[in-house]
């Protein structure tokens, strides 16, 4: 895909859905850091379900622990894999009060130490938070990615880095988005609304199916 096709892609998006933003409701660093981890595996609106309960009481690092393990398992279930998300929710937390004093690291290497923190979710949390350039690569931004053509790689690193050639700086974040709402309200992982879709003329996969009707069997 070349810059123009990209830039076309950019400003159809940019149209198409001018409001888009995170979906994550949260009022403060540490808010948007646990939505983030408890996002992993789970829709935005389910995980506004939970936090709207749980940050009601708990919602700085030194509240977080007072929870055991196990009641804050109970109060995240819903999310999925609530286990481990308990477990490194509460060793960042931890980490949080004795390392930061209880403030979330405005540093993406410092953010991606924390327990459960990867390459995405510091991505998000640094880019959203603290307005450091970051494209975040989940699973709707990887296979738009690359379906569009935006991107051709196996993995989100890969994307990530490709994404990155493709915008300017401030527009990093901006794309993350445009491609994360494209994935989520068209370009559906198993049944994408190509037939609806204003990326048709530049999309690699679009270009890839077979739009012409059969022959019609000749006589024998």
């Amino acid at each position: 895909m070349d810059q123009i096709q990209i830039d076309r892609v950019f400003q159809t998006l940019n149209s198409l859905y001018p409001d888009a933003d995170t979906e994550l409701e949260f009022r403060s660093d540490y808010e948007l850091l646990v939505a983030v981890m408890l996002s992993a595996q789970c829709t935005d609106k389910r995980v506004n379900q939970v936090t709207k309960g749980l940050f009601a009481e708990f919602n700085t690092p030194e509240k977080m622990l007072t929870l055991s393990q196990e009641a804050l398992e109970q109060k995240i279930f819903s999310c999925g894999f609530y286990r481990n998300k308990a477990k490194n929710i509460l060793a960042t937390s931890r980490a949080l009060v004795d390392e930061y004093g209880g403030q979330v690291p405005h540093d993406w290497e410092a953010l991606q130490r924390l327990p459960g923190v990867g390459r995405k979710t510091a991505n998000v949390v640094a880019a959203i938070a603290f307005d450091i350039p970051a494209i975040a690569v989940d699973t709707h931004v990887f296979r738009v990615a690359n379906r569009i053509g935006l991107a051709t790689a196996k993995d989100e690193l890969h994307t990530e880095l490709q994404l990155q050639k493709c915008f300017p700086e401030e527009k990093w974040l901006r794309a993350h988005h445009l491609i994360l709402w494209h994935g989520r309200r068209c370009c559906d992982a198993r049944k994408p609304k190509c037939g609806q879709c204003p990326l048709s003329q530049d999309c690699r996969y679009f270009a890839q199916l077979d739009h012409q009707a059969p022959s019609p069997e000749k006589d024998a």
